[in-house]
């Protein structure tokens, strides 16, 4: 089965701390490292993980942190598919406190793929599922080729600007930056998917069916929330485009969610057989 994202990348870097500063407070790390994460590259390499492949299209910086995020996605299994924009690439720096939560301080401006660019979308027509993080109106307008398309609405101007129905619209119900108003987008996404964190989640169709998820089970003591709503997203994205009923794929994406939590980084821990 091919599967795509569609959005953007952030050279991450992390560090390990008992609890995030205060405000004019030094802490000490205890441990560091650093990776290619963001939206677009945590969901590329778990989809990668779940499918065996997977295509990212993407924007990246002209400078050594770009060419460190592609070689990391590359040998992750992601085949990456860019376009260079003659800037620094973006990035971030990410607390991990002790309780492993994240609080993630992004730099730099957000790089996403355009419809224009020369990159081998015609690839998408034969692909079963996308998500889309990040991109213009015409990149998304790209993306609607495949069978499934999945969103996040982070990516809110390209899906009013272009029109194209949404299979899927997953979003955190503990984030401001993703909430959606009702009949905010047109045409109505057939699932609107929130995740409620330990809580599960609920979802609603367009055609007013409504219904909820339990957290699944963690494999393993938490260690890092980064990346657990994008492995959900991909995870979902994978199952929706494999044809399973939303049940089974609501509860792929719950276990898979679950057992980032476990692990350092996003790709720390291994997913659930799918």
């Amino acid at each position: 089965m091919r599967v795509a994202v569609v959005g953007h990348v952030e050279w991450v870097e992390f560090a390990l701390v008992e609890r995030v500063p205060g405000s004019g407070e030094i802490v000490h790390a205890h441990e560091t490292f650093e990776e290619a994460g963001g939206g677009g590259g945590v969901a590329a390499v778990q989809l990668a993980r779940l499918a065996g492949e997977a295509d990212l299209f993407t924007a990246l910086g002209s400078d050594s942190l770009a060419e460190r995020a592609a070689a990391a996605l590359t040998a992750r299994g992601v085949a990456v598919h860019a376009a260079e924009r003659r800037r620094a690439q973006r990035r971030a720096f990410t607390f991990l406190d002790g309780e492993g939560e994240r609080t993630i301080t992004v730099i730099g401006e957000r790089l996403v793929p355009h419809g224009d660019d020369a990159l081998p979308w015609e690839r998408l027509r034969a692909t079963e599922g996308v998500y889309f993080t990040g991109g213009d109106v015409a990149a998304l307008r790209r993306a609607r080729e495949a069978r499934v398309l999945v969103a996040t609405p982070r990516a809110r101007e390209a899906i009013r600007g272009a029109g194209v129905h949404l299979d899927a619209l997953v979003h955190s119900g503990s984030d401001a930056g993703e909430q959606v108003q009702p009949g905010e987008l047109a045409p109505a996404p057939s699932l609107i998917v929130t995740t409620l964190g330990a809580r599960g989640g609920r979802w609603r169709t367009d055609e007013g069916k409504e219904g909820a998820w339990e957290a699944a089970a963690l494999p393993g003591p938490v260690a890092d929330a980064y990346g657990a709503g994008d492995t959900f997203a991909a995870a979902l994205t994978y199952a929706l485009a494999e044809g399973r009923a939303l049940e089974g794929a609501l509860d792929l994406a719950a276990r898979c969610s679950a057992a980032c939590l476990t692990g350092r980084g996003p790709y720390g821990a291994d997913l659930p057989a799918p």
